[in-house]
């Protein structure tokens, strides 16, 4: 007879928000059992990843409270300005815009590579006795109903819990065996990251750069072991043109990369495995369904032009979390339809009103013309004059708007 093994939750994809997820629950005393088919010693390797991510501030507090952040010492750059330009930096054309933080002011954002945030994750979760990985697992089976939830593993293992919570990133067959109605288009772009080290300092900016065959960032990062100045980049272009920038050397990708950068950063070299991914929008009508919660990319995913797409999972989390501690300490089942619409109520709006204004930004700066062009830098220009918009446009940036929970504003729940 196959073994069944029981917690509070199940979570289904052990990425960065489905670990972060573990980690809050179980820091709160719930029980939690994490299955993904990736090895977890495959996802820390040096070149698994070559992305960064902005963290932003309110997001930090969440770190700190879990005991995060302080296993990503030395890991962190904190983004004090960010620079926004309608075309080239140099061209003189106007339209360009600035947001720089006071002293004593939080950053903007903390930029960490994501293989470092794998590896405090992996650390965290290893002194966490609450959490069991079942990594790499494939699971055969789902059985979900009124009671409960069950998982069967490839190996006839079995998962039982009160609820599945589902993280398995944009492509998720749980999400989709379960009949959630998802909106989805593409965008037609191609988006190509990595890092590069160059001869400027950063100066911890963020360099955000509309062209009209997509937007262009440059994001700062510490400088590395041999002192030598780094940031990551992401470059957007067009469907059509994807494949032959990703078939570039080294030597030809960089020409071009400095020729985007605009001289801001001085020479370049890469630092870091170049990626390159299709670019598309997904929203769920819903986030919960019976016994079953979503979060991070299974739920919504948005363009990278506002870097907030790891930001927006983390606040799932911070939000889903509250509502099942509080849940757990009111004694009730925490599969019940009120929790879980609880966490509808909180997190629906906000995920669908962020996922909008992404993308009419990424449609805004797409439209090609003088036209568009000249509305673009008036409207850039009208919000460099005015402090208050730009006060709330930098709070959105922080993570510091809404009805933030308890984690996000840096507190036990």
């Amino acid at each position: 007879m196959s073994e069944t093994l029981r917690s509070d939750v199940l979570i289904s994809g052990g990425g960065l928000v489905g670990q972060a997820l573990a980690l809050a629950l179980s820091h709160h005393g719930l029980s939690v059992q994490i299955v993904d088919p990736a090895d977890p010693v495959a996802t820390i390797a040096p070149g698994f990843d070559g992305r960064a991510s902005a963290i932003a501030s309110a997001t930090w507090q969440m770190f700190e409270v879990l005991g995060i952040a302080q296993r990503l010492a030395g890991h962190g750059c904190p983004i004090r300005a960010i620079q926004v330009a309608d075309g080239a930096p140099d061209s003189g054309r106007g339209g360009n815009l600035d947001f720089v933080t006071a002293d004593g002011d939080p950053p903007l954002g903390t930029m960490i590579e994501n293989r470092q945030l794998r590896l405090a994750l992996a650390a965290a979760l290893a002194n966490a006795p609450l959490v069991r990985l079942h990594m790499p697992a494939a699971v055969t089976a789902r059985d979900i109903d009124s009671h409960g939830v069950t998982l069967t593993l490839a190996d006839g293992t079995k998962l039982a819990a009160a609820l599945l919570i589902v993280a398995e990133g944009r492509r998720s067959p749980t999400r989709d065996a379960a009949g959630f109605s998802i909106a989805n288009w593409s965008y037609h772009h191609h988006a190509m990251i990595g890092a590069v080290a160059h001869k400027k300092p950063h100066g911890n900016v963020a360099h955000e750069i509309f062209y009209s065959s997509g937007p262009f960032a440059l994001l700062p990062l510490v400088d590395d072991a041999e002192g030598r100045h780094r940031s990551a980049f992401v470059w957007t272009v067009a469907e059509k043109d994807g494949p032959g920038f990703a078939k570039l050397g080294d030597r030809g990708f960089i020409a071009e990369l400095q020729k985007r950068a605009g001289g801001v950063l001085g020479a370049m070299d890469l630092v870091a495995p170049r990626m390159t991914y299709p670019l598309g929008f997904h929203h769920s009508a819903s986030i919960v369904a019976e016994r079953v919660a979503l979060v991070g990319d299974a739920a919504h995913g948005i363009h990278p032009i506002a870097g907030q797409g790891l930001n927006l999972g983390l606040r799932d989390v911070a939000a889903l979390t509250e509502v099942l501690v509080e849940g757990a300490r009111l004694g009730l089942d925490l599969g019940d339809a009120a929790l879980l619409a609880r966490y509808q109520r909180w997190r629906g709006l906000d995920n669908m009103m962020v996922s909008l204004a992404t993308d009419g930004l990424t449609r805004l700066f797409g439209i090609p013309g003088r036209t568009a062009a000249a509305v673009r830098r008036t409207g850039l220009g009208a919000v460099q004059r005015m402090p208050l918009l730009k006060r709330f446009f930098m709070d959105e940036a922080r993570g510091e708007a809404g009805d933030l929970p308890r984690l996000l504003a840096g507190a036990e729940v």
